[in-house]
């Protein structure tokens, strides 16, 4: 038996979904810029997508820009804005907020920004993980143009307060983009309600195929493509339409909005009962984040004196997927941003694992976690020459 808690990362494609994309690989093949029956067939099953994507969000179908995923959406997204925003005419920078937990999606294309002579500040968050709406309206300067915030930390898991973003955002007329990558399937998304201008998904999130996601976009914000070609997507992104990915996308979010009736109880159920399995079993483990304010799904530890990649390897071997809490660069384990940023010490950052539930997530992969993961810890300690102290310390 294997158990896979690593759905933060990606979901399987639900059998639902596979069987709507299928037709569009072979038989229904066309090109949906074409005018002939082939291609309006294509066509019709692109739309279908987009009203369910609009559907899914709040937002009307015109407002929907299919991307290759979540990160181009927000590259889109971030410097779309800013590229439409042009500086003030005395030679005034443009300046965009974000905060220091953001996917390095978001991150990577700030720095970006940087070395193009952007001003970029990035708000801390508390060691809850949750970023302080006032600090936010702090940030703001006269020549911001965009803020961008996450819906749900991919790490963490903790919901940020979008809402009140949103709403400040509107005051200071500054445009706002929210990353609901990791908050779609597990949060009611509603753009109106948020108070977004833009908001990106990814369909491989929601058990849907891999390299395809959306940017909503809302009627009037300003928006200049980032690459150039044909007219598709209204002139927002060109490129032939990756049609049986779209129309995974599609029944993705079809099927995510309707699971969300009472699949979020039901996982939330099982992660807290791995989360009190793991306390009381394992000496010197921190929950990090905030324990209320998160996605239903998403529960992070610490274990004091055990490395996480040599976790993760050691739990792979026995059947149980699940990701560290560090990223591998250039051959050298950097630790997680996410958990500087919380406080955490660089050796408790690397000593985190992310358990990440899902739809097909069970009692038996729970149990198996709780019998399998208290002995790895102790042989892992066993072998650590951190352990004595900070084991002790508890």
């Amino acid at each position: 038996m294997r158990a896979y808690f690593d759905y933060n990362s990606t979901t399987p494609v639900d059998r639902e979904v596979f069987d709507a994309m299928a037709p569009y690989f072979a038989d229904a093949f066309g090109n949906a810029s074409s005018i002939h029956s082939a291609g309006q067939r294509a066509r019709m099953a692109v739309d279908r997508a987009r009203e369910s994507v609009a559907t899914f969000v709040g937002a009307k179908p015109s407002e929907i820009v299919f991307t290759s995923g979540g990160t181009e959406a927000d590259n889109l997204a971030i410097f779309g804005v800013v590229a439409a925003c042009r500086p003030a005419p005395n030679g005034g920078r443009r300046h965009v907020v974000t905060t220091a937990i953001e996917h390095h999606a978001v991150l990577n294309s700030c720095q970006e920004l940087e070395r193009q002579g952007v001003a970029v500040t990035y708000v801390p968050v508390g060691r809850d993980g949750v970023v302080d709406p006032d600090d936010i309206r702090r940030a703001f300067r006269p020549d911001t143009v965009l803020i961008s915030v996450m819906y749900a930390n991919n790490e963490l898991g903790t919901i940020q307060p979008v809402e009140e973003i949103g709403r400040i955002a509107a005051e200071a007329d500054v445009v706002f983009h929210c990353d609901a990558v990791q908050a779609a399937g597990k949060i009611p998304l509603d753009v109106n309600r948020l108070g977004a201008d833009l908001l990106s998904i990814s369909a491989h999130k929601i058990y849907g195929p891999k390299g395809v996601g959306a940017l909503y976009v809302r009627t009037g914000t300003p928006l200049a493509p980032q690459f150039h070609g044909g007219h598709h997507e209204r002139d927002r992104r060109p490129g032939t339409e990756n049609v049986p990915g779209i129309v995974g996308l599609g029944k993705a979010a079809e099927l995510a909005r309707a699971n969300l009736a009472g699949e979020p109880a039901r996982v939330a159920a099982l992660r807290d009962r791995l989360e009190r399995e793991l306390l009381s079993a394992i000496p010197s483990v921190r929950r990090n984040g905030d324990a209320a304010r998160r996605v239903a799904n998403t529960t992070n530890l610490s274990f004091a004196a055990a490395g996480g990649e040599a976790l993760v390897i050691a739990l792979d071997l026995q059947g149980i997927a699940c990701s560290t809490g560090a990223a591998c660069s250039s051959g050298a384990v950097e630790p997680s941003h996410v958990l500087l940023a919380i406080g955490l010490s660089a050796d408790q950052a690397r000593s985190s694992l992310r358990f990440s539930l899902g739809r097909h997530t069970t009692a038996d992969e729970i149990d198996l976690a709780a019998a399998i993961i208290p002995g790895i810890v102790g042989r892992l300690r066993a072998l650590s020459p951190l352990a004595a102290g900070t084991v002790a310390a508890g």
